[in-house]
């Protein structure tokens, strides 16, 4: 993973320097919040229902095992003894005192890590495919690209306000796990047919208030002009984007609004100006300096058959069951990939203990090369773990609450914290969640029903990203009651789709008969074999409109 150098480790701690000269002006009342709220949202610390919330970034979601002690000793230290995992592959502590965060920022800054980007009007915490280096289908690895472009945002001033947050996200492998068509800008690299390494770019996606796909506008982006390129996409952005509405103010309504075709010629335009003005290419020596950061770790030369691990197989029918579940397949032979499910029934789906976080810690060094990484799916993984070490590594999760063989199921949902702590919520989203778990908690009910991807909103602003769920939960306002709308057939990968509201809003003691109704249909209409979405696509949403008949009589229309 990528090293500090002096000119980095300089940069964090002289910010939450000044960010703790700036807590002491307004504890002192000589900065009021108004004056207060941009700077404190410039160090990703947000002000909620109860308490101040601070997210942290973790660029594309890597991290070490020594990074992840220290986000433990803060949680034990300044929060309530937890920390929450979200859909942007980022930690957030939900209970830090304001003036504590300057040392929370301190000691995050000796372990190279801090909370720029991750807040306010610019380029946010740039993410990528959580599977980025080992994946099989992987064509080229994003990771070091990723890196490159989050060193030349973090303090671009033309790009520091923004008409409204900024997101990036980057693949490099056949299969989209970046969702990178529902982000304001989102890169593919390939290689074209002579071997040369380049990035299909697509611009104006996201969810929000009005969810939309983001669009082709470049099919290969040299790698020497990714920079160039993006940085004629931000200008337009900067000079054209709408900054009297913050509701039409994302990309998105721009290229919606201009169209893309004249987007796409806009942009060009500002390419060539910017080559006009000397821009500089990404340099061949630059993109080697900081890929050499992310070679591959000392792999042993394994047999990819491993004899032990298939005599586990046989004799333990829970092992089974979490291997097929939870473990993927790896590039190099004698390895697995395995996803720690932070799914478990009763806990708030992301949440992780500060004493669970020392257990991953130790457990990524005995198993992982001391690394982990956070995923879209409010989930953790082991890029590289031995095949021979899977069961003994089975076991010790089992022992922490990480094992729970749930990965791609209903149970695997993501849920954002809701109206228990965001002040933009209009619902609450973490009880429903609970609810749906013990609900649904019958494994072979959940493996007979296959992939199913169930992701819940507590407000429009879809931080649990529902609109891209095969069931979306929205929770709704009205009149001071709590109701949640049901949207089915949304997809975030490479045949992203936007899910369709299926009509009225449920009570909160209606969702779980409504789930258990859809679930029934997509049972009786499905083929054998037939994934969720699929069936959806195949037949449509009038099927699973029957389940608002029985509902006719209760309820209100929203």
């Amino acid at each position: 993973m990528y090293i500090y150098n002096q000119h980095d480790q300089q940069i964090v701690e002289q910010r939450a320097a000044q960010f703790r000269d700036q807590v002491k002006r307004r504890l002192s009342g000589e900065l009021k919040e108004d004056e207060f709220r941009m700077l404190r949202l410039q160090n990703g610390l947000y002000l909620q229902i109860h308490a101040y919330m601070l997210r942290v970034a973790v660029p594309y979601g890597l991290m070490s095992s020594r990074q992840l002690r220290m986000l433990s000793a803060i949680a034990t230290k300044y929060d309530r003894g937890y920390g929450h995992m979200t859909t942007r592959q980022n930690i957030q502590f939900n209970w830090p005192n304001l003036e504590d965060v300057p040392n929370i920022l301190d000691d995050l800054a000796t372990v190279q890590m801090h909370a720029i980007q991750t807040s306010g009007n610019c380029i946010r915490n740039i993410s990528a495919d959580q599977l980025a280096g080992v994946a099989r289908d992987e064509v080229v690895d994003p990771r070091p690209y990723a890196e490159i472009m989050r060193q030349w945002s973090t303090f671009h001033p033309e790009f520091a306000y923004l008409p409204r947050k900024f997101k990036f996200a980057f693949t490099g492998a056949k299969q989209d796990r970046a969702a990178i068509k529902f982000h304001d800008i989102g890169y593919r690299a390939v290689k074209n047919d002579t071997g040369d390494i380049g990035f299909e770019v697509y611009v104006g996606g996201g969810m929000g208030r009005t969810p939309m796909i983001g669009k082709v506008i470049n099919s290969f982006v040299p790698e020497a002009d990714l920079i160039t390129y993006t940085e004629a996409i931000m200008r337009v952005y900067n000079q054209f984007g709408r900054r009297d509405n913050k509701y039409k103010a994302r990309i998105k309504i721009l290229v919606h609004e201009l169209g893309v075709e004249e987007f796409t010629s806009r942009v060009d335009a500002e390419f060539a100006a910017l080559g006009r003005e000397g821009a500089v290419p990404l340099d061949r020596a630059e993109i080697e300096r900081v890929s050499a950061y992310f070679t591959d770790p000392d792999y042993a030369e394994l047999p990819d058959q491993c004899g032990a691990l298939e005599q586990n197989l046989l004799d333990n029918k829970d092992f089974s069951f979490w291997y097929k579940q939870n473990v993927l397949s790896h590039k190099k032979a004698g390895y697995a990939i395995v996803n720690l499910s932070l799914k478990k029934p009763g806990v708030p789906p992301g949440d992780i203990t500060d004493k669970q976080m020392l257990v991953v810690a130790d457990l990524a060094d005995q198993y992982s090369f001391g690394e982990l990484r956070s995923t879209h799916e409010q989930n953790l993984v082991f890029a590289d773990v031995r095949k021979e070490d899977l069961f003994d590594l089975w076991q010790s999760l089992r022992d922490t609450g990480f094992a729970e063989p749930n990965i791609g199921t209903m149970q695997d949902m993501i849920c954002c914290p809701g109206l228990d702590f965001c002040t933009l919520a209009n619902a609450r989203s973490i009880p429903i969640a609970e609810k749906i778990t013990r609900r649904f908690d019958d494994m072979d009910y959940l493996y007979d029903l296959g992939e199913l991807k169930l992701k819940m909103s507590g407000c429009i602003n879809a931080c649990g990203h529902h609109h891209v769920g095969h069931i979306g939960i929205l929770g709704v306002n009205k009149k001071g009651t709590e109701f949640y709308q049901i949207t089915l057939g949304g997809d975030a990968t490479d045949t992203a789709s936007i899910g369709k509201i299926m009509g009225r809003g449920f009570p909160e003691d209606e969702i779980i008969p409504a789930l258990e109704d859809i679930l029934k249909i997509y049972i009786d209409i499905r083929t054998p074999g037939e994934r969720f979405i699929d069936t959806y696509r195949r037949v449509g949403a009038e099927p699973f409109k029957a389940i608002y008949e029985e509902f006719s009589l209760r309820g209100a229309e929203l």
